[in-house]
């Protein structure tokens, strides 16, 4: 039997220790799946889950680069023939979700807890993978905290530039306080 290759998103949300993942059906077999697709030309395996996540689910995010496992099934194509598909996934953390987007209404949409997205999945190895997944920390988070240890500690900083940085530091807290009720948001409405 052939295989081919697929690139997959793996959707979450994160608050605290607590990780939520999004799960769609096939639309066929209406089984647990999470958005995934072909490779597409001038498209890095990134790019691709992506796309792949905001055609099935409409999806906005942050695309890891870094591929965080792979699974492989069976598919049955149109024709009725089968083949293997080996499937490559990439973490992305979710941060909003369009009203409207290519594949509404062909698919359910889940948010669950890890551990229930476990349960639901049929696919042993992709539910191993997401057994297994832990969000990485955000670097730009840990930059901000580097930059900030530094300023606090530099003695040579005008008070004027003191002030700056901390309107800063509270626009960086506000956005924060945003994207957590975002998160929120997104989450109740599944």
């Amino acid at each position: 039997m052939k295989t081919r290759q697929q690139y997959a998103a793996l959707p979450y949300m994160q608050s605290g220790e607590r990780v939520d993942v999004l799960l769609i059906t096939r639309r066929r077999s209406g089984r647990w799946i999470i958005p995934k697709g072909w490779p597409e030309a001038a498209m890095s395996g990134p790019e691709v889950a992506a796309l792949e996540a905001y055609e099935e689910a409409g999806l906005k995010g942050r695309i890891g680069k870094k591929s965080i496992g792979r699974f492989s099934y069976i598919k049955q194509l149109e024709d009725g023939s089968k083949i293997n598909c080996d499937v490559t996934v990439y973490p992305l953390r979710v941060s909003a979700q369009y009203l409207d987007w290519p594949e509404k209404g062909q698919r359910q949409l889940c948010w669950l807890k890890k551990k229930k997205a476990i349960e639901v999945i049929e696919e042993l190895d992709l539910a191993a993978l997401i057994e297994n997944f832990t969000p990485a920390k955000s670097s730009k988070r840990r930059k901000n905290k580097n930059k900030n240890k530094i300023a606090a500690k530099s003695s040579t900083k005008s008070k004027g530039k003191r002030k700056r940085k901390r309107k800063t530091n509270a626009k960086n807290k506000s956005k924060n306080r945003n994207r957590n009720k975002l998160k929120r948001g997104i989450s109740a409405a599944f």
